[in-house]
């Protein structure tokens, strides 16, 4: 072995133990590595960089435009609230989980749908008194092999798909992948349909207590022909959310106090919540409903530049001791107060009438830009923004799945290339006002663009140097070695490096290492890549393996034993299926 390929080993032996052990950033550790074959001469930079202009790489990049036109719309959210449905048995809730986050996760990002359905199985989990323990684990791996099903499902199989037009000049169809991924949703469906209630433990999410918070009160409207209307308070999923609960209706001058979960909302009833700031945010985000305050309505202030803020009254203020009224808040910060929190506790009352003093936290609806703007000025002790609380414009959410939906039927008909729909679709998010310019950069996530880029020199030193060819001779050394259990070896070391590593950088490391494979047994190189694709999704063992695995730790108050338990057998059934099909399919 030449002295290329010793060091290209040392390096990627040097970066598994990086992201294994320590806390380094992944972009860091790749862009370290990167950086060393450039200046060892091992690889030119113009090798070194080829992935940056990887045509699966761009075409993540494109698509998290079209996840962020989905998000801000609320479309996600407007689907879910259709598919869920409110099941009253935990099988029911099981199969309401199962069947539209794996569905829906083949066309869109399974972070993205995992982080809207976890309130919704957080209410379910209150309303059944079940734990969510039960639900949530499920719903992660559900995600994960949904997204196996198309080629735009995960940016594995985009970033596979990226290497497979590069270096062997062939491409998959958008549901070419279908074919085993169907089979192993149905599959791997059953097996947590049937045993995760079983092997999974009974227990708490590690939620925020209300009573430990700031206490808000937050008055919103029902809105006149809006869906909620005619809906008990049970079917609407206000009986049980994470951060606050339904304390008063006010309906025609009257106030209905301590209301039972099967009161129906009529048009322009006024729902009194009390909670943690956040509670504001959970009901921004629920489908006719709208804040209660006039006030909010007379902003100057485009709906997508809007998000919720904390502010703490400071003896500078100019309205110190005055009514909200009298001091003129609106028109003087262009912010509107939606509830006063003063010594933790909620004010009861008119919140016009009601006098501010010093120490009064504030939970406002503002500009953006607010938070710059006073975080240093001494009108405010303290200005906090809450995070994602931009209310969705859900009038354009048919908008945004339509584009979606076009997207999807352009590629199945072969008119454009994945890459090509992915740019057309995005352009039409920014066009149809989905998501703004703006707000379409910051949700392009760039650490994990460089973590896939730079993981492309690894693999072209590997190639390069001969590394990955001397790898293939080592697992060939068993004699007699079967094409199938070649497939079967170079998944499992994919399993592997994927719970230990990222899944985009572990499959970019044994795609050449699987090419060489195929090369010295004579066989189709196309079932390799196939298992590599499946491999790198069906993380399920780790928290860390998976980002949807990581969403869920918390709010299902997960331990490490828990993945092990019901994800090691799943990743057994989910291996066994793949490496059966998979040449059924593809062939040898």
């Amino acid at each position: 072995m030449s002295i290329d390929a010793l060091m290209t080993l040392g390096v990627i032996g040097a970066v598994l133990a990086c992201l294994a052990l320590t806390r380094i950033a992944p972009d860091v550790i790749l862009m370290a590595a990167l950086a060393f074959l450039v200046v060892t001469g091992i690889l030119s930079p113009g090798d070194a960089l080829v992935g940056f202009s990887n045509p699966g790489v761009m075409t993540i990049a494109v698509l998290y435009v079209v996840a962020a036109g989905l998000k801000e719309t609320g479309a996600i959210q407007w689907v879910a609230h259709r598919l869920l449905g409110q099941p009253t048995k935990l099988r029911q809730a099981q199969l309401r989980v199962l069947l539209p986050a794996s569905g829906l996760s083949a066309f869109m990002n399974n972070t993205t749908v995992v982080a809207m359905f976890i309130p919704a199985i957080q209410e379910w989990a209150a309303r059944l008194k079940l734990p969510p323990s039960k639900l949530l684990l499920p719903l992660s791996y559900a995600a994960i092999i949904g997204g196996t099903c198309t080629l735009i499902g995960t940016s594995t199989n985009l970033v596979v798909n990226g290497l497979l037009q590069t270096e062997r000049d062939m491409s998959l169809s958008m549901f070419s992948l279908a074919w085993v991924g169907v089979p192993l949703v149905l599959v791997g469906g059953t097996f947590l349909y049937l045993f995760a209630s079983r092997l999974l433990p009974d227990r708490q999410g590690v939620l925020e207590q209300l009573e430990q918070a700031r206490e808000y009160a937050v008055e919103v409207i029902v809105e006149e022909k809006g869906p909620l209307v005619g809906k008990t308070i049970a079917d609407a999923g206000l009986r049980h959310l994470t951060h606050g609960y339904l304390a008063d209706i006010e309906r025609h001058g009257r106030l209905l106090t301590a209301v039972p979960p099967d009161t129906e909302l009529l048009a322009g009833d006024i729902l009194v919540f009390i909670g943690a700031p956040e509670c504001a945010r959970e009901l921004r985000r629920i489908h006719g409903l709208r804040p209660a305050g006039g006030d909010v309505r007379k902003l100057d202030i485009a709906h997508h530049r809007r998000c919720l803020v904390e502010a703490v009254i400071g003896p500078d203020f100019a309205g110190l001791n005055q009514t909200v009224r009298e001091s003129r808040f609106r028109s003087r910060y262009q912010a509107v107060i939606l509830s006063i929190s003063r010594n933790g506790k909620r004010l009861p009352g008119k919140l016009g009438d009601k006098r501010l003093v010093v120490g009064d936290t504030l939970l406002l609806e503002t500009a953006q830009d607010f938070v710059d703007q006073y975080r240093y000025r001494k009108d405010f002790l303290l200005v906090s923004g809450l995070n994602d609380s931009t209310p969705p414009d859900f009038r354009k959410a048919p908008v945004a799945l339509g584009i979606l939906g076009a997207m999807v039927a352009i590629t199945a008909g072969g008119m454009f290339s994945i890459l090509e729909a992915a740019l057309l679709a995005g352009g039409a998010m920014l066009l149809t006002r989905c998501v703004p310019a703006s707000k379409a950069r910051r949700y392009v996530d760039l650490s994990v663009l460089i973590v896939i880029a730079a993981s492309f020199a690894l693999g072209a030193a590997m190639t390069k140097t001969g590394a990955a060819q001397q790898i293939a001779n080592w697992l060939l050394l068993i004699d007699g070695l079967a094409p199938w259990a070649a497939l079967a070896l170079v998944y499992l070391m994919t399993v592997v490096f994927t719970e230990l590593i990222t899944n985009n950088a572990a499959a970019v490391l044994m795609f050449p290492i699987a090419m060489a494979v195929a090369d010295q047994l004579g066989v189709n190189f196309v079932p390799f890549a196939i298992a590599i694709m499946f491999a790198a999704s069906a993380s399920f063992m780790t928290p860390l393996g998976y980002q949807t695995n990581l969403m869920v730790l918390g709010p299902g108050g997960y331990r490490f034993t828990d993945y092990l338990r019901l994800g090691a057998p799943l990743s057994l059934i989910v291996g066994i299926t793949a490496v059966g099909l998979i040449p059924l399919v593809w062939g040898f």
